[in-house]
């Protein structure tokens, strides 16, 4: 017989005080800023308000077990369970008002950002993308809020924009946000985002913004695969509560934060996590290698009919591919302070967890934002030096060859820029490739040495890939 999960039948501390504010309640946010507010607030003064991005699901199904969740821990050796209770509010994302509400609140310190990376909505050149769609229409309502309106805005940072406009106007005062997406410079990119929404609406919100929002740079790191019905049973089972909402990940996690905290923060470094003033060296070594992997698996690996991390992983040639892109990566990277040795070395024992099933299909989602993160900055550093870079020139052929065989067997391209990709693949070998390189990186539109390299790779993986005839 199993009890439902909530602060009725458990027994939890008291709710604490909303003091942090999370936009993309999401597994990733429950493993780890969840995890880390919990264990470094044992007097519960720091509680954590989740909102949801595109689709209200989570929140509904969290906001009926008070927030509580049961994280499971997955190491190869077996699982250990740990209900979380720092979120004390679960809201749908389309609810703008409960959020301004809280970012009036003088007493609401931080927002957290895990929103993915193509929700910043920026441009190859790190800008604001204002021509896009969804940012032009945001625009429009914001315009109307600051005019006294107060319909809703759509997009994650059009909601965050709106606000930070009502605070702007509550006289709370300044406030940290810290972005927990896998981008180089993500606090950077936060600010682009912000600033340049902001600034486009109303000069002097702009001005408001720049003057009292800090925006925090993160490294971020914790496998957390999907959730299945398996682990529902499985939290029942052991536990002993009914759990609609667990969340699985591996027992390896890393938080690195670079940036001011106005109004205060938890201390989070009491449950490990770091704080540094150069973050850069470390964002790098874990998008190039840890990320850069991953998307290099996700492709290539599924291409040769692999589903999950592990079984790539496992295959030779994913793993010699993985091995080279990682010698191109860490001749980029600082020699000393990052021990990087002994992070490839943890990284194959993370990878290989065949425990944590870690879905490529998941991964490969987003390439043309994550690709731009995590292999072109390789293949620019290696060919500046004098190198070929072809381990990273295999990552974006592998991500082509994705996509072209996602666009021959009319399957969903699951991307920001679809619309785009389409058009590109429509155009006919060789044509598309040089679309599709461009939509990475705009100067390659003029490098056809860069395109021939990746044609090249592209001739090496139809050899290593299985026909599906």
């Amino acid at each position: 017989m199993t009890a439902p999960l909530n602060r009725s039948t458990f027994p939890a501390r008291p709710a604490a005080p909303v003091r942090i504010v999370h936009l993309g309640l999401g597994a990733f946010h429950r493993a780890h800023q969840a995890w880390f507010t919990q264990q470094a607030d044992p007097a519960g003064e720091w509680g954590i308000a989740s909102f949801t991005g595109r689709r209200p699901d989570a929140a509904i199904a969290l906001a009926a077990q008070d927030g509580l969740y049961t994280l499971i821990e997955r190491s190869g050796d077996g699982d250990s369970f740990e209900v979380i209770q720092s979120i004390v509010e679960a809201n749908d994302g389309a609810d703008v008002a409960r959020l301004c509400e809280l970012l009036v609140a003088g007493s609401t310190a931080i927002v957290t950002l895990t929103i993915t990376e193509a929700a910043y909505r920026l441009a190859a050149d790190g800008t604001l993308d204002a021509a896009h769609p969804d940012v032009a229409s945001d625009i429009e309502l914001l315009r109307g809020v600051v005019a006294g309106g107060n319909a809703p805005a759509t997009t994650p940072i059009g909601r965050l924009v709106q606000g930070l406009e009502a605070r702007s106007r509550s006289g709370a005062g300044p406030i940290a946000v810290v972005s927990c997406d896998n981008l180089a410079s993500n606090g950077e990119a936060a600010r682009a985002a912000v600033l340049g929404l902001a600034s486009i609406v109303d000069a002097a919100l702009g001005a408001w913004i720049d003057a009292n929002v800090s925006f925090v740079s993160s490294s971020i790191d914790r496998i957390t695969p999907r959730t299945t019905e398996a682990e529902v049973d499985l939290v029942a089972g052991a536990t002993g509560f009914a759990d609609a909402s667990p969340v699985v990940t591996e027992p390896f996690r890393d938080w690195i934060l670079s940036g001011a905290f106005p109004a205060g923060r938890p201390a989070w470094e009491a449950a490990g996590a770091v704080l540094v003033e150069e973050i850069e060296p470390f964002e790098n070594r874990k998008l190039w290698l840890l990320n850069g992997a991953h998307s290099l698996m996700a492709y290539a690996g599924q291409l040769r009919g692999h589903t999950t991390v592990a079984q790539a992983l496992a295959d030779p040639v994913c793993a010699g591919w993985v091995e080279e892109f990682w010698d191109e990566a860490e001749a980029n990277l600082p020699a000393k302070g990052l021990n990087i040795p002994a992070y490839r070395a943890a990284l194959l024992e993370r990878f290989a967890n065949a425990r944590i099933s870690h879905h490529l299909a998941q991964i490969a989602m987003d390439g043309s934002a994550k690709l731009r993160m995590r292999a072109v900055p390789v293949l620019k550093a290696e060919r500046a030096q004098g190198r070929s870079g072809d381990a990273a020139a295999r990552m974006i052929a592998a991500w082509v060859a994705f996509l072209r065989t996602a666009h021959t067997e009319h399957a969903e391209i699951k991307d920001p820029a679809a619309a785009q990709l389409s058009t590109a693949l429509e155009l006919g070998l060789g044509e598309d490739l040089a679309a599709l390189l461009t939509l990475l990186e705009p100067a390659w539109a003029q490098d056809g040495d860069v395109a021939a390299q990746v044609a090249a790779q592209l001739d090496l993986l139809a050899a290593a890939v299985p026909s599906r005839a």
